[in-house]
């Protein structure tokens, strides 16, 4: 244990002298509180230090304390259901510590409970042999979540002692016998949060991760393991959008970061989650989600650290082979603690003020994403699927750290601000946004959810950006110039946009869709297009078409429940019957 002196403090920046021994990225303790640290800049026997505490009352002369160990976090029973800051201190329990609902330094809190007791389940026996990755034990940590004791990275051998029960995470479990010696296995253990968890093989991702958003699924699918980013202007609905992945998102375990967002935000993710019920368990959502919360008002530097917190956790759950997503909301606010760590260490600035490394950091960052084989002999398959929200001042989406992350991602959802406006929401704007994963999840839709689904999506992409280019004309000539059928093209458009692609976030029904329900009402939008230009084809005129009375069922088939939705099939049924009616009748006739 090496002690140093501290010669300056620039806010969460601090530098100490006769720091000689200590190593870039270790933890420190800092000023006679022991704050908590990390060297982030190293020059001859001064240690440039980021602070994730408040710094106010230290200054030079007081001492610095390495503990020789990087910033890691504690990976064991009593992650889910918890809410953790930046460097993975529990809030609950840390607030019970400082007796104070704020912040207060100096205060030190174990990021799992030692208290509580886990009733672990051994899987293996004396003389088995174990790999890295194997799986000892589990532990029933939620009602829906088990959670699997694997053998940590670097051991392997036979298991020379193994014990069931009611244990503590401290308690040892096993024991191993290995070329180096033994070693006594917890419950619980430890990685650096800037390391990424190692993995067997990297997959390539061929499968969605379904959100139950139609505009989502049909149209801009993100892959399970694949990276999306969703940038967006202030009040365009960039957090309801992460909140929606949360929520209905097709992952087993989900870890929420609030990287530097409003505290209300926060507040309604923590009164929300353990009042929806999860679609697939029937459970509340909290039991299986973890939440990093690290808002605009607490400490700069922490919210450095949030991120690599929060996917070294679902590194470790997808190392137990469960589909993992992180939403991290948002990296604007990551990018700008450190742009700030960045100039108070007087280094050289890029574009607008951000490090030279930001899209550096922007890739190690969703470069740990993917679906992976792990570790162990059983080859279990874990994915992590990364969700980042973008903020750029303004809504400037030329700004660096959209750009940056654009180089990077695979998914751009982006929201606009003429949208949210208008009040259409999800606010995606169809002709900005893409997804590199189409064309694979497109063939797994047609395998898995109907044949049409590839060809069906294409057909109404093609329809909403035709609708833009007739609007052009419109806008120039009016509607009177258009041929009925390009009016009913725009009339099929309109129904996309308000019938399909807009989605009520706080209705009961519309929240979420399933594939087959957004198959069946895609199909029964475009079907009306098509019965529509057979009744023209006829002789009936356009108006009489549009007035059908089928084409009010058509814009409320997405609020027919989950449970109804062989009522769809009727309404194409309905539609059908009604333009025969019309060409029988020679459609011409006043109504």
């Amino acid at each position: 244990m090496k002690i140093g002196k501290i010669i300056k403090v620039s806010g969460p920046l601090v530098v100490a002298e006769g720091m000689d021994e200590a190593n870039l990225y270790d933890v420190v303790r800092v000023g006679d509180k022991g704050l908590i640290g990390e060297i982030i800049e190293m020059r001859g026997n001064k240690a440039s230090i980021q602070v994730y505490e408040e710094t106010s009352g230290i200054g030079p002369g007081d001492p610095v304390i390495t503990t020789g160990e990087p910033l890691s976090v504690e990976l064991g029973p009593g992650l889910i259901e918890s809410m953790f800051d930046g460097i993975q201190r529990p809030l609950n329990a840390f607030m019970e510590a400082a007796n104070s609902p704020y912040l207060i330094k100096g205060v030190s809190v174990k990021p799992l409970n030692r208290n509580k007791r886990w009733a672990f389940t051994p899987v293996v026996k004396v003389g088995d042999k174990v790999l890295t990755g194997d799986v000892i034990g589990t532990v029933q940590e939620t009602t829906v979540v088990l959670h699997k004791i694997i053998v940590p990275y670097g051991i392997e051998g036979t298991i020379k002692q193994i014990k069931g029960g009611e244990v503590t995470i401290d308690e040892i479990v096993c024991v191993i016998e290995t070329s180096k010696g033994v070693k006594e296995l917890t419950l619980v253990q430890k990685w650096p949060v800037r390391k990424g968890r190692p993995y067997s093989r990297k997959l390539n991702p061929v499968e969605p991760m379904t959100t139950g958003q139609r505009v989502i699924d049909t149209f801009f699918p993100v892959a399970k393991g694949g990276t999306a980013s969703v940038p967006g202007p202030f009040g365009a609905g960039k957090t309801v959008v992460q909140h929606q992945i949360a929520k209905w998102g097709d992952a087993e375990i989900v870890v929420y970061v609030g990287c530097g967002e409003r505290g209300n935000e926060m507040t309604d993710v923590l009164n929300e989650f353990p009042e929806l019920k999860d679609p697939k368990t029937g459970e509340s959502l909290m039991k299986r989600t973890v939440l990093i919360a690290n808002t605009s008002n607490m400490p700069v530097a922490a919210r450095e650290a949030s991120i690599y917190t929060g996917i070294t956790i679902a590194e470790y759950f997808r190392d137990m082979g469960y589909s993992v997503s992180i939403m991290a909301d948002s990296t604007s606010r990551w990018a700008e603690a450190l742009r700030e760590m960045s100039g108070r260490l007087e280094e050289m600035p890029g574009d607008e003020g951000y490090p030279a490394y930001l899209g550096s950091r922007l890739a190690d960052y969703y470069e740990r994403a993917g679906k992976v084989i792990c570790l162990g002999s059983e080859g279990r398959q874990g994915a992590v699927t990364a969700i980042g929200a973008v903020s750029p001042p303004g809504g400037d989406l030329s700004e660096p750290v959209t750009q940056g992350t654009l180089r990077i991602v695979k998914v751009f959802w982006g929201l606009d601000a003429q949208l949210a406006y208008k009040r259409h929401f999800p606010s995606i704007n169809w002709l900005d946004s893409y997804s590199l994963y189409l064309e694979k999840m497109g063939v797994w839709m047609d395998e898995q959810v109907a044949p049409g689904w590839s060809s069906l999506r294409t057909d109404a992409m093609a329809l909403l950006q035709e609708e833009a280019n007739l609007e052009e004309i419109v806008r120039l000539v009016g509607i009177d110039a258009l041929s009925e059928r390009d009016r009913l093209k725009l009339e099929v458009a309109k129904s996309l946009r308000e019938d399909y692609l807009q989605q009520n976030a706080f209705d009961e029904v519309d929240t979420y869709s399933s594939l087959d329900k957004q198959y069946k009402i895609l199909k029964l939008v475009l079907q009306f297009e098509e019965e529509a230009s057979r009744g023209l084809e006829a002789g009936v005129y356009l108006e009489k078409i549009l007035n059908l009375p089928v084409r009010d069922k058509i814009a409320r088939s997405k609020y027919v429940p989950e449970t109804e939705i062989s009522k769809i099939n009727e309404i194409s049924v309905e539609l059908k019957k009604e333009v025969d009616k019309l060409i029988s009748e020679g459609g011409v006739l006043d109504a």
